[in-house]
């Protein structure tokens, strides 16, 4: 390795050059600069298992630069203390390159524990463009977008099918059909992830947005939450568990609990990810052959989703950040971002496969999850984004327990979130 820190950055672009991962011109600051070697790759959970094959394909293929997976709690909180722990340790860490979540590439490149990263190393014009957004910070590159995501609603069609009715495109018209025609099925009505825990943040944020509010501005520095908007968003969740077509333990529920109340046919809809249809349609469960997918409704048609998904980053720390930014083109390469929707059943981030014939024919609701993508809204940005997302649960909970009303709940919100911005 030391012969290429003496052989200087000249002969280190050139051998970037002929890999063919990578162009010339970028700043050492920006990770050009550094060596090769072994790798250790940091993720949640994989629960379809798909990741360990796509990285024995790069092992195979690099075998001085082989990369170890670490596969952390399914828990995105549980993850997140997990890696701000190891990071905030000081000298390099355990983990090279990190998997995380969207919504912390803000928290992490304020921190410095994740490097910039050159944009034209990475084929960013060849992504959904919504997804670019949630891997900057202050207009700098500090990762590189890797999966993405938008919540859908999934509904029993079989069952809309047998009443004559269209899958719902409002708020009152998913109200309507939760209230008369699940329980003629002996059905739920609607659920999405209502336990205090990063998945409220993401559906109180979306009810908000659907009602064309907001909820931060300005990188974290304006809070904008007080509002008709919000308090609208938030009454109509608040309404659904009070009046019952919301269950109550739709309370206790994150994306698995959710995604398999729908998959044993207790659910007329559900809020989730596109990996729950991708489930509930294979052949087998109880509900195969008989679902759809739509975008999220809202008051007066379609609604805002937030945009999910996950973002690839150096530790700013790691000895070998070539070889990770070789690890990241890898990985956003277009056979391979094919592999992770047919193996992972993870939303792509490369446009052009949302139109590639024989994988809408495998995943029919990719032209519905393009649309909601393109549409959707990234969680608030903050470099305090986990005490952000913390003061959503707490409050939301109380408004949808119904310990406070909805009002009550989006005045103290905006109070504990202007806490945080002066912090």
């Amino acid at each position: 390795m030391r012969w290429m820190h003496a052989a200087g950055r000249g002969l280190l672009v050139l051998v970037v050059i002929m890999t063919g991962y990578v162009t010339s011109g970028a700043h050492p600051d920006e990770g050009a600069r550094g060596g090769r070697g072994p790798l250790t790759l940091a993720t949640a959970g994989d629960l379809t298992g798909y990741l360990g094959p796509l990285l024995k394909g790069w092992n195979r293929t690099h075998p001085g630069e082989r990369v170890t997976l670490v596969e952390l709690p399914d828990s995105a909180d549980e993850t997140h203390a997990q890696m701000t722990t190891d990071l905030r340790g000081g000298d390099r860490g355990r983990f090279d390159v990190l998997n995380i979540d969207v919504d912390w590439t803000s928290e992490f490149a304020a921190a410095g524990w994740i490097r910039p990263l050159p944009r034209d190393r990475f084929p960013l014009g060849s992504f959904l463009p919504p997804v670019v957004d949630t891997a900057t910070y202050h207009g700098r590159l500090y990762a590189v977008p890797y999966v993405t995501n938008a919540g859908l609603l999934l509904y029993r069609k079989d069952v809309l099918d047998k009443e004559g009715v269209p899958p719902p495109r409002t708020w009152a018209e998913l109200e309507r059909d939760a209230k008369t025609i699940a329980p003629k099925y002996g059905l739920d009505g609607y659920a999405g992830q209502f336990l205090p825990y990063e998945g409220l943040t993401v559906n109180a944020a979306e009810a908000v947005y659907s009602a064309g509010g907001t909820i931060l501005g300005g990188e974290g520095r304006r809070v904008t939450v007080d509002s008709a908007a919000a308090r609208e968003g938030l009454g109509f969740l608040a309404r659904g568990i009070r009046e019952g077509w919301i269950p109550k333990r739709a309370l206790t529920y994150k994306e698995e609990e959710s995604k398999q109340a729908f998959l044993d046919g207790g659910l007329l809809f559900l809020r989730n990810w596109p990996y729950a249809y991708a489930v509930a349609a294979e052949r087998g469960t109880k509900v195969a052959g008989r679902i759809g997918a739509v975008p999220l409704p809202g008051p007066d048609g379609p609604g805002t989703s937030v945009l999910g998904g996950s973002n690839l980053a150096v530790n700013s720390h790691t000895r070998h950040p070539d070889s990770a930014a070789r690890l990241l083109a890898y990985l956003t390469s277009a056979p391979v971002q094919r592999q992770v929707l047919m193996r992972g059943a993870l939303p792509p981030v490369r446009a052009a496969l949302y139109e590639d014939r024989a994988l809408v024919k495998r995943f029919p609701y990719l032209p519905t999850l393009r649309t909601a993508v393109l549409t959707a809204r990234p969680r608030p940005k903050s470099p305090r984004y986990d005490q952000v997302s913390l003061a959503v649960q707490a409050v939301v909970q109380d408004a949808l327990t119904g310990r406070q009303t909805p009002g009550q709940a989006v005045r103290r919100l905006a109070r504990e979130l202007d806490a945080i911005a002066r912090s």
